[in-house]
């Protein structure tokens, strides 16, 4: 049987491709695929650890029987078109984002509090001089995510609306990568769904991000996987997002 495997972020450099198609024997599950790019591709299989895998878009374990025709994206953490949700918007773009507008349109006479994140890209890391940033996704994956993140919010904290946007492409210091706004009748519960939002988004969503430095570039280390979806093995810690 035939699938395709889609490689991001410090997989896509190793490798030196971002997607192909490998030829499995029936029966074969995603244990199989890591096996094959631990046996070609040099580091690979010290990332294992760190590294979620998914099937038709959704976070698969090493057991996952595979089908012919599969899309199986090989996603390091993460640092992370359009669909509109109910109360609310989540949105990847490549433009800069119109804050002002992202937030009116989610407020309504009813709310008694909006709370935003803007993350914004700083001009430094760890002592080094950052230059500019380049995001990059799985987007159709990414944005089932967000879409998922603001459903659950919603229903986990009882807010009215939600509305997520993440900018992908080349951003220069000041410009914001990802804003989240929540409205709702009372500020507390919109604190804590912001909150968790951007937490959760950070560990989950498959967005990332490589920093260009006066002295080279490198993918930012993303956050660990959650144990429900990170390959055995996998370790905790992991140097913060830029935007914290």
């Amino acid at each position: 049987m035939k699938i395709k495997v889609l490689l991001f972020g410090l997989l896509k450099d190793i490798a030196g491709r971002s997607s192909e198609t490998l030829e499995l024997e029936d029966g074969a599950v995603v244990r199989d695929v890591l096996s094959y790019y631990s046996q070609t591709i040099p580091r690979f299989e010290a990332l294992i650890p760190g590294l979620a895998i998914s099937v038709a878009e959704e976070y698969a374990r090493p057991d996952r029987a595979l089908r012919d025709g599969d899309e199986v994206g090989l996603l390091p953490p993460v640092s992370g078109g359009s669909t509109e949700v109910r109360d609310g918007e989540v949105v990847i773009i490549r433009e800069p984002i119109d804050k002002q507008a992202f937030v009116t349109r989610l407020q309504h006479p009813g709310d008694g509090a909006t709370v935003v994140f803007d993350g914004i890209v700083r001009d430094n890391t760890r002592g080094r001089r950052t230059l500019h940033l380049e995001y990059e996704a799985y987007e159709a994956m990414a944005l089932k995510q967000m879409k998922s993140l603001a459903t659950e919010s919603r229903t986990r904290f009882g807010v009215r609306a939600v509305s997520i946007i993440h900018r992908l492409g080349r951003l220069e210091i000041g410009e914001t990568s990802v804003l989240i706004a929540v409205a709702s009748a009372h500020r507390g519960v919109a604190f804590d769904a912001c909150r968790w939002i951007i937490d959760t988004l950070k560990k989950t969503v498959p967005i990332w991000k490589k920093e260009y430095f006066e002295d080279g570039a490198v993918w930012a280390d993303g956050e660990p996987f959650p144990e429900e979806i990170q390959q055995p093995g996998g370790t905790a810690g992991a140097t913060p997002h830029p935007n914290d």
